[in-house]
């Protein structure tokens, strides 16, 4: 690839991903002091400012490396997860649910917007390559976090909701695993399980909700 294509790339998915990883973190905060814990709030963390969120590897170094070993083919990465502590929630187990499910819920919301973005640009004939390459990659870097994230093993949010719907004894089974989860995922990663029966079947479907939620919009531009 060559140095001005890699910058345009860099640029186009910039923004994006920035509004990703900072609305996922700050929703988690939200959620968890509206259902009773300030941890995330005295902390500083509920805020939109992306400084906050930005984890020097996880989020720049890890990705940029991963793109140039694979030459684009994969990329992951992380933000500083927002601090929660369950125990201070007014019905943890229950409550637990609604904090997990905040910060993927936020990404399918952007998805959403960006799709709606791209949608009224082409519609009303705006046809500028660069913000409708940007259109495009936030509803990808959106599902993407969407679905990863839901994945139902824990420290993952579809682990934490996973480990909330479930009978105790089943809960803190699940929950016992976290503490080795990350590895157990980066694993199944890999070995191309996470994409092949996870991602893709999640984003086809987030795919046809959002097609779906926009219908009336497309309608009245045609």
């Amino acid at each position: 690839m060559e140095f001005t294509e890699l910058i345009q790339t860099v640029l186009i998915y910039a923004l994006p991903v920035l509004f990703a990883i900072t609305i996922h973190e700050a929703a988690h905060g939200y959620a968890a002091r509206h259902f009773g814990d300030n941890t995330a709030a005295m902390m500083g963390r509920i805020t939109l400012n992306p400084i906050k969120h930005i984890d020097p590897v996880g989020t720049i170094l890890m990705p940029l490396l991963l793109y140039f070993a694979t030459s684009g083919a994969f990329l992951f990465g992380y933000a500083k997860p927002v601090p929660v502590r369950f125990d201070q929630l007014r019905h943890p187990k229950r409550d637990m649910i609604w904090v997990a499910l905040a910060g993927p819920a936020s990404n399918f919301v952007q998805a959403v917007l960006w799709a709606l973005a791209l949608v009224l640009m082409v519609g009303l004939g705006l046809h500028e390559r660069f913000f409708l390459e940007m259109c495009r990659a936030g509803i990808t870097v959106n599902l993407v976090m969407w679905a990863f994230n839901l994945f139902p093993l824990p420290p993952l949010d579809g682990g934490r909701i996973l480990v909330g719907l479930l009978p105790w004894r089943q809960a803190q089974a699940v929950a016992r695993i976290e503490p080795y989860g990350f590895f157990i995922v980066m694993a199944l990663v890999i070995a191309g399980v996470v994409g092949s029966y996870w991602l893709r079947p999640l984003m086809s479907l987030g795919y046809s909700a959002i097609d779906l939620i926009l219908y009336p919009f497309m309608a009245l531009l045609r």
